[in-house]
């Protein structure tokens, strides 16, 4: 067997892997683009064939596919959308900022495929990569269309799903925590008394907004370019393309899809994209807080808050023996900021909206659905690894609270707010509590002083 073969498309011929469903225009991009090594993720890979195979479907409907080219190029797009073709797809990220590569690469893919499912050889063209597959298409909207789909699956799939464990977990303990009261901390200094189940309480509701946040960016992100064609007019397309395709894709998939109500815009912006990416950025940021909170909370053993007790995963230092780190927490923290970076690259791509197209599309669509993939497995790990088997030091945290000069708070509205600084000096100067001071001095009789120092009193409305 010949190592390669030849194949052609519009610029002449091309050696070709022999074994390779892809063709010429795929292997000048490979030639063209050596880069990174980065690829398009399977969600997005998925998306193509689904497309590629709605695309079929509509045009057998309409009448401008044959049956049996049409029911070939079915066959082989769901074959891409199961992942049995990923190894054909070989394109760097960074290469033409439309995605065309990639959408050839598609399109080669499954019409070769296709033209092997009717009997023909590969770059045999039974099947026209151009003529039959990309029909009624352009890179211009099937990439756009690719970008939303993959993302709003891995949204709906994975990363909402995750998110919703960490937020019961955090639930979970924000119950379990509730009767336990420590000290408050603003600045990293002591404030006024909290319940432990307040501060988590806190974490759960970050998330639970998070989620608020990400289902709107779904409803942003179900609009789809698909019908536009090359600039947004819909040449060469039928006028009913895309709302049956759509629907079609929606039906597959389950996700609530429309056709864009403004194909200019879907295709010379990447809006709903970057506004995805803003609730992505924002749920890192929640979580980056959170996982750093914990890690605070769970210093020490000895020598810090020690307020929490982290799950033990594995030894913390190569040097110091018995050393336990919070590493799930720091694990998160780092996808945290990889999230964060990811969305400054997005808005940068976004920004490349020149006149009809957007130019840098594959860089948008890698970091958009890495944020997606990053989020929702750190979740999901911090969640099995950390919340789920977090325990609380009650009696640190309680200890804690008698020694806070913020103690005095709760006596202001009782003999103002002078006196009461005058009275946290001296606890501070003396090394004594803010009740023993107030012993001393009579500030109070004793009995309406151990109630206004209640510090589970403090953690209500009122507070005295």
């Amino acid at each position: 067997m010949s190592e390669v073969r030849i194949e052609r498309d519009s610029m002449g011929p091309m050696e070709v892997p022999a074994g390779a469903y892809y063709g010429a225009s795929t292997q000048r991009a490979v030639l063209n683009f050596p880069i990174s090594g980065l690829r398009f993720s399977r969600a997005f890979i998925r998306a193509l064939g689904l497309i590629k195979r709605a695309a079929a479907e509509t045009n057998m409907e309409l009448g401008r596919l044959d049956r049996e080219r049409g029911e070939a190029i079915v066959q082989a797009a769901q074959e891409v959308a199961d992942g049995k073709l990923d190894e054909h797809f070989v394109l760097d990220i960074f290469q033409t900022g439309s995605g065309t590569s990639t959408n050839m690469n598609a399109n080669e893919v499954i019409a070769n495929r296709a033209s092997e499912l009717l009997g023909g050889e590969l770059g045999s063209r039974k099947v026209h990569p151009n003529d039959h597959v990309n029909m009624g298409q352009s890179s211009n909207d099937v990439i756009p269309t690719a970008i939303h789909l993959a993302a709003l699956e891995q949204m709906e799939r994975h990363l909402i799903p995750s998110l919703e464990r960490l937020h019961a977990g955090l639930a979970e303990k924000a119950r379990a925590f509730d009767d336990i009261v420590k000290i408050g901390r603003t600045h990293l200094q002591d404030a006024t008394p909290i319940r432990l189940g307040q501060e988590f309480s806190g974490y759960a509701s970050q998330i639970e907004h998070g989620i608020r946040r990400i289902r709107q960016a779904q409803r942003e992100l179900g609009e789809l370019a698909l019908g536009g064609t090359a600039v947004g007019t819909g040449i060469n397309t039928h006028p009913e393309f895309a709302r049956r395709a759509i629907a079609r894709l929606a039906e597959m998939t389950g996700l609530e899809l429309r056709e864009a109500e403004n194909h200019f815009e879907a295709q010379a912006a990447k809006d709903a994209a970057v506004f995805a990416s803003g609730a992505l950025k924002t749920v890192a940021v929640s979580l980056m807080k959170i996982a750093d909170d914990i890690r605070w909370l769970g210093s020490g053993p000895r020598c810090g808050l020690g307020e929490l007790k982290l799950p033990p995963v594995q030894p913390g230092s190569s040097i110091m023996p018995g050393k336990v780190n919070p590493v799930i927490c720091e694990s998160v923290m780092m996808v945290c900021a990889q999230v964060m970076g990811n969305d400054l690259t997005i808005t940068i791509a976004a920004e490349r909206g020149n006149l009809e197209l957007n130019a840098m599309m594959p860089v948008l669509a890698y970091n958009l659905l890495q944020s997606i993939e990053l989020l929702a497995n750190a979740a999901a790990n911090f969640q099995e690894k950390t919340i789920a088997g977090l325990e609380a030091d009650r009696e640190r945290c309680e200890s804690l609270v008698e020694q806070s000069l913020a103690m005095v708070t709760a006596l202001v509205p009782r003999i103002g707010y002078d006196r009461a600084a005058e009275l946290a000096y001296k606890a501070y100067e003396t090394g004594k509590t803010i009740r023993a001071v107030c012993l001393e001095e009579q500030v109070l009789p004793p009995e309406e002083l151990d109630r206004l120092l209640d510090a589970r009193r403090q953690t209500e409305p009122g507070g005295n």
